[in-house]
Formats: structure tokens, C-alpha cells, sequence
């Protein structure tokens, strides 16, 4: 005599095991450095005023940052997400060219 399984009730079927649906990888966008190119031209005090305008910078911090740029070529003035520094980079460029100096601001992948 062969013996069928009873069936279980409904309640008390088998199942697999249940996971949580994965999860994708998201990695946060990436970051810009912010940084002015010295010239033999802009005036320092101009430079500070900009680092304070655009970067809310103190005077020391900028007066800093400013002597920084004019001794190595080149310094960071922020770090931000691409579009604020965009942004950043166009406003600074604007102003100094409404300003008739010709400071340069870019842009860098951090």
C-alpha cells in the first residue's frame, strides 16, 4: 500500500526563504575643487575681496588663501558638488571681468 502525503493546509506550505529585494549601489556624486590661477595683474586686495564675496571667507582665512594662490600659481577655495561649482567658477569670472581684472577661476574633479 502506498501511503500519498496528506496536503498540508494552506498555512503551513513550504516556501522559500524571503530576501529583501537588493538594494543598487549608489555613490554619491562626486566633488569639485574650486580653485583661482594667479596673475601678475589682479590686485591682492581684489583677490581677498572676491574669496570673501563668493566663498564666505573671512579676511584672514582669504588674505591667506589669496598668498597662497599668488606664491604657488594656483589655490582651492572650496570644494563643492558640480553645479555650485559651476556656478561658483562663472560668478567669479563675471565679477572679476566686470571688474576689468583678469583673475581666472576653474574647476577640478576632487
Amino acid at each position: 500500500m502506498s501511503q500519498e502525503p496528506t496536503p498540508k493546509p494552506e498555512h503551513e506550505e513550504e516556501h522559500g526563504v524571503a530576501l529583501a529585494p537588493a538594494r543598487p549601489e549608489v555613490r554619491p556624486p562626486p566633488l569639485y575643487r574650486v580653485l583661482l590661477l594667479n596673475d601678475d595683474y589682479t590686485p591682492m586686495d581684489f583677490v581677498v575681496e572676491v574669496l570673501r564675496l563668493f566663498f564666505g571667507m573671512n579676511r584672514e582665512k582669504a588674505t591667506q588663501v589669496m598668498m597662497h594662490v599668488h606664491t604657488r600659481g594656483r589655490g582651492v577655495c572650496g570644494v563643492f558638488s558640480r553645479e555650485v561649482a559651476e556656478t561658483k567658477v562663472s560668478q567669479v569670472n563675471d565679477f572679476s571681468r566686470s571688474h576689468q581684472h583678469p583673475l581666472l577661476c576653474t574647476m577640478e574633479q576632487a
